[in-house]
């Protein structure tokens, strides 16, 4: 895994920091999105947000306009939540300890194993979609239905606790060659989802509403209607959950970017 790692590891940009805020933004932006993706929006991202202070001072429709194309936008109201949390319980720093970083918005046990692993070099044990590949591929050759909990003993063992950050990384990349080469193993898994379709989905309506509003504020739920060319009953509980989630606040019967 090493030597593959040596000859064809990926060179991206959150590997060579050590910046625990940097680390933490790439996590949080790698949850359910195309590596190909962050690596457009995490620079532009910086670049606008280089500080935990910066980020958490800023309104979220700004946040949200350099989000736009990411996708999965609670995960941007997540990180404001999260900056605003790290600057007023821990002095705009990133703890290095798992279980105050599970307590921050957006953060749950494979997240917080990741920005220990690779912002501090803690050999926390974690498992994401690359790395349950390896070890379905590796140890359940013939199995299907295969949990987290079979794997945990099988990672735990294995893991180099003396330099964990390159481990994860070399294991992660081996993962994704492997599912190039073999088809992904991860289908395997007890905990697989074939995602829905995006086109037409409610997925997709929810970005688009956000798109229109940050274009537009304070638009009513007919005019969003019409220019989303859906009808009300479809577009209301939409509205209400961006609503209840954070995202949007209604002022009478105007929608706007919450913050």
């Amino acid at each position: 895994m090493y030597d593959y790692y040596k000859r064809h590891g990926r060179d991206l940009p959150w590997r060579r920091t050590r910046d625990p805020y940097h680390i933490l933004v790439s996590e949080i932006m790698l949850q359910q999105t195309q590596v190909a993706r962050v690596l457009t929006k995490y620079p532009l991202f910086l670049r606008r947000f280089p500080t935990v202070q910066s980020l958490a001072r800023a309104p979220f429709a700004d946040i949200m306009r350099v989000w736009q194309g990411m996708g999965y936008n609670r995960r941007a109201l997540a990180l404001k939540k999260l900056a605003e949390a790290l600057v007023k319980e821990h002095g705009a720093r990133v703890p290095a300890e798992r279980e105050a970083l599970k307590a921050l918005p957006g953060i749950g046990e494979a997240t917080s194993g990741a920005i220990c692993a690779f912002a501090f070099n803690k050999p926390e044990v974690f498992i994401e979609t690359n790395i349950r590949s390896v070890f379905i591929h590796h140890f359940f050759k013939d199995r299907a239905g295969v949990s987290d909990a079979q794997l945990l003993p099988l990672l735990t063992r294995a893991l180099d606790r003396k330099n964990p950050r390159i481990w994860y990384s070399a294991l992660m990349d081996y993962g994704v060659y492997l599912k190039e080469a073999t088809g992904n193993p991860s289908r395997r898994s007890l905990h697989y989802h074939r995602q829905d379709s995006f086109e037409g989905s409610n997925r997709q309506i929810r970005g688009k509403i956000l798109k229109i509003l940050l274009k537009k504020p304070a638009l009513g739920q007919v005019a969003l209607g019409r220019k989303l060319k859906i009808t009300q009953k479809r577009l209301k509980p939409l509205l209400a959950c961006l609503c209840k989630e954070g995202l949007l606040s209604c002022r009478g019967n105007s929608y706007n970017i919450n913050g």
